[in-house]
C-alpha cells in the first residue's frame, strides 16, 4: 500500500511541474508566472484546492496518444479570495502551451 502512495505522490509532483524546470524557467525570464503561480498569488494563503490534476486528453491523431500533456493544459481549482469561496482557473504555458482540448474544456 505505501509502494502505491508513493507512486501517487511521484505523479502528483510530476503533474505539478507542468512542461518541466525549462518551460517554467522560459516563463520567468519572460517575466511571466506559471498558472500555479498566478493562482496562489490570487488565492488567500493555504485555501487553493486544485481539482481533475489526473485527467489525461484522450486525443490519438497526430501522434498525440504517445503525448503527455500535465493536467491537459490547465490548472483549476476553488479556494478562497478574501474569505469568499472562489472557483477558477489558470491556462499552463508550460504544459503545450495550454492549448484547448476536449478534456482541457471539460475540466
Amino acid at each position: 500500500m505505501n509502494e502505491k502512495i508513493e507512486q501517487l505522490h511521484a505523479l502528483e509532483k510530476e503533474l505539478k511541474a507542468g512542461g518541466g524546470e525549462k518551460t517554467i524557467e522560459k516563463q520567468h525570464t519572460s517575466g511571466k508566472l506559471t498558472a500555479r503561480e498566478r493562482l496562489g498569488y490570487f488565492f488567500d494563503p493555504g485555501t487553493f484546492e486544485e481539482t481533475n490534476l489526473y485527467v489525461k486528453h484522450r486525443a490519438t491523431n497526430f501522434g498525440m496518444d504517445k503525448t503527455v500533456i500535465p493536467a491537459d493544459g490547465v490548472v483549476t481549482g476553488f479556494g478562497r479570495v478574501n474569505g469568499r469561496t472562489v472557483c477558477a482557473y489558470a491556462q499552463d504555458f508550460t504544459a503545450r502551451a495550454g492549448t484547448l482540448g476536449e478534456m482541457h474544456a471539460k475540466k
